[in-house]
């Protein structure tokens, strides 16, 4: 039985074109190459099928030889420069202190996530990223003087999905994966699944947002604003039944996910209360 006195929620996002308009490398690392995006992610694209390789991986090898090759700086501290420069959707700044706010009101204890195929250190550089408990996205293996040499994590869908699992079970480290598997009774587990919201807008999403709709959590698909295009690739999930909600991604106070997400909050609650009173 469960003696949480106050429930965590953990509401977990992807990061490109979840949070922000774009890919975060476009924003700073890819013009300090000298390249457009289009002919970085070709590259990345050609490198993958010639050497039938992880997606993640060619386009984390081609960083390293594009910027070896221009005589860029790979030390930790210029990948959070570029997070500086990333663009954030409408709202963003301002979403996890509203979100935070109401939590504390509704007697909610509310944690943050980052789930991304992205890189983990441009993230850090944002001005968001103070907000999250733990960005699980790729990362890099640095050498002694702090220089990014080698992929040390690469996130596809697969990862993401073992990284919910991580949350759910309480394992913070990503090199304690083997404990994923470790056998642990739903009561001693810290966030159930029907205590996570997933935001995200992508192909790689799509297994966790249908993991955690199935688990009994709540999935929102984001598009960007007035973009035809995703705005029917992402109700297409909702067809497919493997979201529950599809927003624009417009994070501000009055905004159709602020409302959405408020109302999931008060159910988790809700809920919470009720199953206090059957145990």
């Amino acid at each position: 039985m469960s003696k949480q006195k106050k429930p965590t929620v953990a509401l977990i996002y992807d990061f490109d074109g979840t949070l922000s308009p774009g890919n975060m490398q476009e924003y700073g690392f890819i013009p300090s190459t000298g390249l457009s995006a289009e002919e970085f992610w070709r590259k990345s694209r050609e490198m993958t099928e010639s050497q039938d390789a992880s997606e993640i991986l060619c386009y984390m090898r081609l960083m390293i030889e594009e910027a070896n090759h221009k005589r860029i700086s790979l030390k930790r501290e210029s990948f959070k420069k570029y997070g500086s420069c990333v663009d954030l959707f409408k709202g963003v700044n301002e979403w996890f202190e509203l979100i935070n706010d109401y939590g504390k009101k509704k007697g909610l204890k509310i944690e943050h996530y980052i789930n991304s195929s992205g890189l983990k250190e441009i993230i850090e550089g944002t001005p968001i990223a103070k907000y999250f408990k733990r960005i699980y996205a790729c990362s890099f293996y640095y050498s002694g003087s702090d220089v990014a040499e080698w992929p040390a994590v690469a996130v596809d869908f697969t990862a993401k999905t073992q990284f919910l699992f991580m949350i759910n079970k309480g394992i913070e480290s990503v090199k304690d994966n083997k404990k994923v598997n470790d056998f642990k009774p739903d009561f001693e587990r810290p966030i159930p699944f029907r205590h996570m919201i997933y935001f995200g807008d992508g192909a790689t999403d799509i297994p966790c947002m249908k993991l955690v709709k199935q688990s009994g959590g709540y999935s929102i698909a984001v598009y960007t604003p007035k973009d035809k295009t995703k705005k029917k690739s992402a109700e297409k999930l909702i067809y497919e039944g493997r979201v529950n909600f599809v927003c624009p991604a417009d994070y501000s106070r009055e905004s159709q996910i602020h409302q959405i997400v408020k109302k999931i909050l008060d159910k988790i609650y809700a809920d919470f209360e009720v199953d206090k009173l059957v145990m």
